[in-house]
């Protein structure tokens, strides 16, 4: 563990996540109540319909025979229109509450998209939780510390310390473009590091890199075809080097490495 961020609004943050969650979730149980509800209401107006149709059809067969008069023939018309009116009220009610189902009353509550949105919010609360414990990714010694106190706030994205790994030791050598045909992974390399005269490491080339180190200055050079100097480039090689806990290696400081390629050994390297 490196350090420790306060973990109070970040757990703040996870319960008002929670709380979401929760009510989304019982918002869906409400939306399938709210189906049920508009179901039953749309079998009751349905079946008052049919009531009023069969009143209808006997007031029309009385006022026919001059038995009912024309008041109650057209009451009987007006009371069957509303019963359709109701139904096709309670019609929508039913799409309406389907629809905020998402058109299927069987969806798990889960995955419907307001409780999807409140898991996410959740997963992501915790994960910043989790993220208050902050720890090395690697051992190492950890320096440029100075800067980070107790109590200080930190902004998101900026450096408070520096973590040089122990786990893996590697030297990056320079050598010219002339020689890189003749280099590749593998081939065994001495390393002689000034801290310790007359003492040699011994390591493998691990990779070639992708450009020249020109190429990664602010203003790389463009050495396009006029009038310009020829200048032999250099490529960054990394030589992945033994540990030998007699002589740790610190970051910056200057080596010369010798690479054996098996048929000559090429210039040595600072």
């Amino acid at each position: 563990m490196l350090f420790r961020i306060d973990p109070a609004p970040l757990q703040i943050a996870l319960d008002q996540a929670n709380a979401s969650l929760a009510s989304a979730r019982l918002n869906i149980a409400q939306l399938r109540v709210n189906y049920t509800t508009a179901q039953a209401k749309l079998a009751a107006a349905q079946q008052a319909l049919v009531i009023q149709q069969r009143t209808q059809g006997r007031n029309t067969d009385l006022a026919s025979k001059g038995i009912a008069t024309a008041a109650s023939a057209d009451s009987a018309l007006l009371a069957l229109q509303q019963a359709q009116s109701a139904v096709d009220l309670d019609q929508q009610g039913v799409s309406g509450a389907l629809a905020a189902l998402g058109g299927d009353q069987n969806v798990k509550t889960d995955d419907t998209p307001s409780v999807k949105a409140a898991l996410a919010a959740v997963d992501a609360a915790t994960r910043n939780l989790s993220k208050t414990t902050v720890v090395a990714p690697a051992a190492g010694i950890v320096s440029a510390i100075a800067s980070l106190n107790v109590g200080q706030f930190v902004a998101t994205g900026s450096t408070v310390a520096s973590l040089v790994s122990s786990d893996d030791t590697w030297v990056e050598a320079n050598f010219k473009e002339t020689q890189l045909g003749a280099l590749k992974d593998g081939q065994p390399a001495d390393v002689a590091v000034d801290a310790y005269p007359g003492a040699t490491l011994h390591g493998t080339i691990d990779g070639i890199g992708a450009a020249t180190g020109s190429q990664f200055s602010l203003i790389p050079a463009q050495n396009a075809t006029g009038n310009w100097v020829k200048v032999v480039q250099r490529v960054p090689v990394r030589i992945k080097v033994t540990a030998n806990p007699g002589m740790p290696l610190r970051t910056g400081m200057s080596a010369t490495v010798t690479v054996d390629t098996g048929k000559s050994r090429l210039d040595a390297m600072h």
